[in-house]
This record gives C-alpha cells, sequence and structure tokens, in this order.
C-alpha cells in the first residue's frame, strides 16, 4: 500500500471540492457529502492549517452524522498524523479498529504511523544527544581554557 500519510491532494480538486462547499456553505445549506469531500482534500494537503481545518470539518461530521463514521474515522486518523499528532491519529485507528478490527488498510495504516512515531523518537533523541555532546565540548572548553589562566 503507497503511504497515504504522503499522499498530497492536487491545487486543483481542492479549488474544486472548496468551491462547491463554500457554494453550499453560502446557500446556507452544506450537504454531507459537499463537507466529507472538502475536509477529505484538506486532510491531503500539504499545509497544515489547511488539515487542521479539514480535521474540524471531520470531526464536526463525525458527530452530526454517524452513517460516514468508518471514513470520518479514517480521514481523521490521516489527518492528525500528517500534523505529527501521533497519539490522536492511533486513537482514530483504534476507533475503527473496534467498528472493523480486521480491515487491512487501517491496519496498515496503524503500521505507518508507529513507524513514524518510531523515525521521529530516534530522530529526537538523535538531536537530544547531540545537544548533550556539544554542551559537554563546551564545557569542557571552558574547563580548559580556565585551567590555562
Amino acid at each position: 500500500m503507497e503511504d497515504v500519510l504522503d499522499e498530497i491532494v492536487s491545487s486543483e480538486d481542492l479549488q474544486k471540492f472548496e468551491r462547491v462547499f463554500h457554494e453550499q456553505l453560502h446557500q446556507g445549506n452544506v450537504s454531507h457529502k459537499a463537507q466529507f469531500e472538502y475536509a477529505w482534500c484538506l486532510v491531503r494537503s500539504k499545509y497544515p492549517t489547511d488539515i487542521r481545518k479539514g480535521i474540524l470539518l471531520l470531526k464536526e461530521l463525525f458527530n452530526s452524522h454517524p452513517e460516514g463514521k468508518r471514513d470520518y474515522l479514517f480521514y481523521l486518523a490521516i489527518g492528525n498524523a500528517r500534523i505529527k499528532e501521533y497519539n490522536k491519529a492511533l486513537h482514530y485507528v483504534k476507533s475503527f479498529l473496534e467498528i472493523e478490527p480486521a480491515n487491512q488498510q487501517v491496519l496498515a495504516l496503524e503500521r505507518q504511523i508507529n513507524k513514524r512515531m518510531e523515525k521521529e523518537g530516534l530522530i529526537g533523541m538523535a538531536v537530544a544527544g547531540g545537544a548533550v555532546l556539544a554542551l559537554g565540548g563546551l564545557v569542557g572548553l571552558g574547563i580548559a581554557l580556565a585551567s590555562k589562566k
């Protein structure tokens, strides 16, 4: 499975679904379909502010339209993972798996999220380790310079 966390929506698709959503919003009656399609595009945007907006639209749908619960949970997990809110993303994955425990697409998404968490955790530890080494080097240099005086 292609890494859905790296999938970016085309600007044409985003504009198309945004236009439909805003037209319906202006008329005062946004359909669940239009809101979902727009949110679906937003969570696949390369911009974190778009992703957050998509998450809000999906949460609203989740609370008001239970028929689409599976899809909303799936894209809530993707959106949160894309903005590095991994614990929230895993919460949505677990909620989905309560409904459909053998869903291979969601199990693959869970593995992708766990890999990203692991990778970023290791990177975080390497950065922290490098900072400690640099600080230790500066302290050692300071001591060496002080002892020369």
